[in-house]
Formats: C-alpha cells, structure tokens, sequence
C-alpha cells in the first residue's frame, strides 16, 4: 500500500477488533493518524498504542457521546454493529431499535457532524461498511439487513451532495470475515445442531459464495485504504462487494 494518507486524519468506528482493527492498522501504514472509536475501552487503547492513533471510548447510541469525538477529520469509517438472530415474530422490538440506532442513526449523525470540515477542505471520504446484507436479504436478520439497507442509501445521499465539495462516500459489502464474533457463531451452530464447524463453514455461511473461504479482515481494509486514495476521487455513490462472489449468482 502506498502512503497516500501522510498527513490525513481518520476515525474508524469499532476500531477496536475484527474489521474495524485491520482499517486502522491498514489507514495508518497509509499514513493516516487515526481516531480509534469503541465501546470497549482496552480494545480501543490497545489498537491506538499499536498504530500511535487516539482512543475514544464511546457508546455510538448516545448521542451525547457520540458529539465528543473529532468532527474535523479527513476519513470516516463508519464500521461499528452488532447481529441478532430471531425470527420476526419473535424478534425483540428493543433490540431492533438499538441496532437501528447503532448502525444508521450513528453513521448519520457522524457524517452530519465530519462534512463541514471536508467541505471546507474541499477533499473527504466516508466509507460506510455495508454488507452482502445490505445488497441481499437472510432470513432471521432483520435489524441487520434493515440496517444495512438504510446505510446503503444514507451513503449514496452523502455521495451526491458531497460531490461538489470533493468528497466521496461509498459502501463496503463484505461476505462473512474471519473476525471473532463470526468464529463464535460458527461453533454456535455447530453445537446447536450437532455437526461439525467444517459442516457449519461450508454449508451454511459459504453455501451461496463461489470462493469456498473465508474473508480475511485485511482484504477488507485493503479496499476501504484504496477507497481513500487519489485514483478513486471519481468513485462515489458505489457499493463494492467483497464477498467471494455471493452477489454474483
């Protein structure tokens, strides 16, 4: 990766493990100093003294909290959520309106609260991490595919009326990423209905994806640092899929 970003500032929501870990170590190896935001306080400080960033130990859904963080920033990427898996009928309202809060009013009152500085500059770019979910829809997951399909179109509004300021907005739509919370689930299943994690990995999470593997967290990063860089000022309201080719059949 090349260091595009010496001299940029970027705040990572969920910095502090899984995919949101791999865009701060991958934003600032670009060169960028980074804000690292999580509900976990040792998560957050920890991934901060990695990378020489700062840690902000915030609850996204409290919207006091959430307007102590830097607003002037070059980069934001909105990565923070949490799953819950029920089926609607059973499904608690409250838990819907808490992921609903942590991933689309949050997201929405972070951009509201970054652009006026990359207005000012003339030069930004807010990385949304989207979802295969959020292009496609699974049973049992209705907050998160809500979710996501709302944060699909808070980035292509941002995309529109950022353009003429020079900033960029585009979604990321990864498949399932070997991070922590999806190792859990795995072995989750695998004790619920008695058969292996092997079993769990590929007929349950990769059955519709061509590439037969996991996503690594770092190839994620990888697209939301080259989303940032200067060959990409012309790609903006997009959704990119990295998802082993799910989204394609």
């Amino acid at each position: 990766m090349t260091r595009d970003l010496q001299g940029r500032t970027a705040l990572v929501t969920g910095g502090g493990s899984g995919i949101g870990l791999a865009c701060v170590r991958a934003l600032a190896e670009a060169g960028a100093k980074v804000h690292v935001v999580d509900v976990a306080g040792p998560a957050a400080e920890a991934a901060a003294d990695e990378v020489g960033g700062q840690a902000h130990v915030v609850d996204l859904t409290d919207p006091a909290e959430l307007a102590t963080l830097p607003s002037d920033v070059d980069v934001l990427v909105n990565n923070a959520g949490v799953q819950h898996v029920a089926p609607l009928p059973e499904f608690p309202p409250e838990r819907f309106a808490f992921i609903q809060s942590l991933m689309v009013t949050a997201p929405f009152l972070l951009i509201r609260r970054c652009l006026p500085a990359m207005y000012a500059r003339g030069w930004g770019r807010i990385v949304n991490m989207s979802s295969v979910h959020g292009l496609r829809a699974s049973p049992y997951k209705a907050a998160y595919v809500a979710a996501k399909h709302a944060l699909e179109g808070l980035s292509k509004v941002a995309a529109l009326e950022g353009a003429e300021h020079g900033v960029t907005s585009n979604c990321v739509n990864p498949g399932y990423v070997r991070t922590p919370l999806v190792d859990g689930q795995i072995q989750a299943q695998a004790d619920e209905h008695g058969v292996t994690p092997e079993d769990v990995l590929e007929q349950v999470l990769l059955r519709r994806a061509a590439i037969k593997r996991l996503i690594e967290p770092a190839d994620v990063a990888d697209l939301v640092v080259w989303l940032c860089g200067r060959h990409a000022g012309q790609l903006t309201g997009a959704s990119l899929p990295v998802d082993g080719g799910w989204t394609a059949g």
